[in-house]
């Protein structure tokens, strides 16, 4: 009896002494935790999309109480988020630039066909591992829709064979354009025009490919006065940072394929 006594005093001892240690190290070695971090994190959507740079919402968190982010880098929180976040900073909030998905092709089923007819998984992932998904175009939308399963907001559907994005629902997470196989989606500010083709073949072999895909015949190139829009590799491409919506350059397309953004009068 004695002996059981014994053993149960020594290890209750040796218990209590690893416990005393365990405690000493832990305040020793403890890191100092910034209370703001997990106001940030609260105040943010909590998508983790990952759109502003980093890992997630926490990470985010972490990087702007460190002062290494500012408060206006969630698309998905917008300009609410960030005066929320400024808040809590203390610092001044900036308006972000509204920004939105865009999907950079115009290959719907009325102006472009099907080289072969897919008859495999229903994913564009797959699906671009035939022919580049068996459109006559292989820059185009495949329009199985791996976009629109991405999208935590509904901002995203495949209308007649061609992905399109409702500008009015899309928060700029960037999900829909990491799983792009084809990597047609882009990220632009809305009052910009685009040119919704991605096709870098000369212009007959596209005129076959597609009824509205560009040319390269760079007459919106010419019609620009502000040397926003360029053509390379055949294809056209506007610089949002220097376009004015003057809308020149959809005016002279010949293909009808640069598309304004609708902005209401005053803006």
């Amino acid at each position: 009896m004695n002996s059981i006594l014994i053993a149960v005093i020594v290890v209750g001892a040796i218990g209590l002494v690893v416990a005393v240690v365990l405690a000493l190290a832990s305040a020793f070695f403890a890191v100092p935790v910034d209370e703001r971090v997990e106001r940030l994190t609260e105040a943010l959507p909590g998508a983790n999309c990952g759109a502003c740079g980093y890992s997630g919402c926490s990470g985010y968190a972490d990087a702007l109480a460190k002062g290494d982010a500012k408060p206006g880098q969630c698309p998905v929180g917008g300009d609410e988020t960030a005066k929320t976040v400024a808040a809590i900073l203390g610092v001044e909030a900036e308006s972000g630039v509204p920004t939105s998905a865009r999907v950079m092709c115009s290959g719907s089923c009325d102006n472009t066909g099907k080289r072969v007819n897919y008859k495999g998984i229903a994913s564009c992932s797959a699906a671009v591992q035939l022919l580049g998904g068996g459109g006559k175009c292989t820059y185009g939308c495949i329009g199985l829709g791996d976009c629109v399963k991405e999208c935590d907001f509904g901002a995203i559907k495949v209308c007649n064979g061609v992905a399109v994005v409702n500008e009015e629902l899309c928060r700029s997470c960037n999900k829909c354009a990491a799983v792009c196989p084809k990597s047609l989606i882009r990220i632009v500010p809305r009052r910009s025009a685009a040119v919704l083709c991605s096709n870098f073949d000369k212009g007959t072999q596209t005129k076959d490919d597609c009824k509205v895909g560009c040319i390269g015949c760079m007459k919106c190139q010419k019609a620009c006065e502000f040397g926003a829009i360029k053509v390379e590799r055949f294809k056209a491409t506007v610089d949002p940072e220097l376009c004015t919506l003057c809308g020149r350059c959809a005016e002279v397309c010949p293909k009808g394929v640069i598309a304004l953004p609708f902005v209401e009068a005053g803006q």
